[in-house]
């Protein structure tokens, strides 16, 4: 129990209680804070020894908070804003003002969380010019180079680069296909299963197609192609019978809730991409751009499905 005024308080107190309220259980805030569960799990049972009341049910799904954590979860609404903002003015007066912001992007699905994510920056950083560099970009690394480009989203780091790369998070890749395809009724794919259909992809190198890279490509299988700018375009040709597509499983996440298509995964272990930021050295100290990075994290790992933070 505690005793007179003291108190073990501290701002990770307040964000472990926030990340619980967002993530919905231990697991996924404990990922979400990049700690281990048991650690927030101690973290947490020192916080309600000392003040002497449980702050959340446990075996609650989702998340249930008692009194006293509604009590200190409205506290980290009104605190940790105003500690972030203090940091970022800080930041201003010791870097300067922020420059702009470009990004490049490689893949058609970036759009799925790009935009959100971008949406949680401006309003963090309204003074940085943020902006997306116009059309899609078979080579987003050297735009960073010709300053054409302050940030570039890309699948693979590459150490030839002279570049920083920063991790963002992987994301299962699934086949899609007809109710009535031949192969609905496995369990998952193989790449000899391609061989002999047609595969409906986006119109890009095969280097930056993962299920080409990661699993036909070492078997020799190199099927039939066919290709198209839009992801809806994609799915039509998917529903007719015309070909197997393969995208992450949260750009096609609403095709599936809608059971327009199926979803099989691609071998017996799945097939994972991964995405990073890529900038020059010289930006990668830079506040804003850190920013952006980690709120484009915890925007994705938060609302789409089937990511792990890398």
């Amino acid at each position: 129990m505690p005793t007179g005024l003291s108190s073990i308080l501290e701002l990770r107190h307040l964000k472990t209680l926030q990340a619980l309220k967002e993530a919905g259980n231990l697991l996924r805030a404990a990922t979400l804070l990049n700690v281990t569960q048991s650690a927030l799990s101690h973290q947490l049972k020192q916080l309600e020894d000392h003040h002497g009341a449980a702050l959340f049910e446990r075996k609650s799904v989702p998340i249930r908070f008692t009194p006293a954590g509604d009590r200190l979860l409205r506290l980290a609404v009104e605190v940790l804003p105003r500690v972030a903002e203090a940091e970022r003015d800080l930041a201003r007066l010791q870097q300067g003002e922020a420059g702009p912001l470009r990004i490049a992007v490689e893949c058609h699905t970036c759009f799925d969380w790009l935009m959100p994510s971008m949406d949680v920056f401006r309003r963090r950083w309204p003074e940085v010019d943020l902006d997306i560099v116009s059309g899609f970009q078979a080579d987003p690394v050297g735009l960073l180079y010709g300053q054409r480009a302050e940030l570039a989203i890309v699948s693979e780091a590459d150490p030839d680069e002279e570049v920083d790369y920063h991790a963002l998070f992987g994301f299962e890749i699934v086949a899609l296909l007809a109710h009535d395809h031949p192969l609905a009724g496995k369990d998952y794919l193989e790449a000899a299963d391609f061989a002999t259909d047609t595969l409906i992809t986006y119109p890009v190198p095969d280097d930056m197609l993962d299920v080409v890279r990661q699993v036909l490509k070492p078997a020799g299988i190199n099927p039939a192609r066919r290709t198209t700018e839009l992801t809806v375009a994609m799915l039509q040709l998917v529903a007719s019978r015309r070909g197997i597509a393969t995208l992450p499983l949260w750009a096609a996440q609403n095709y599936l809730n809608r059971d327009y298509v199926l979803a099989k995964r691609i071998t017996s272990d799945g097939l994972t991409g991964k995405l990073y930021a890529a900038c020059l050295p010289a930006l990668s100290a830079k506040t804003y751009l850190t920013d952006f990075i980690a709120s484009t994290r915890e925007t994705s790992y938060l609302n789409l499905a089937s990511v792990a933070l890398l």
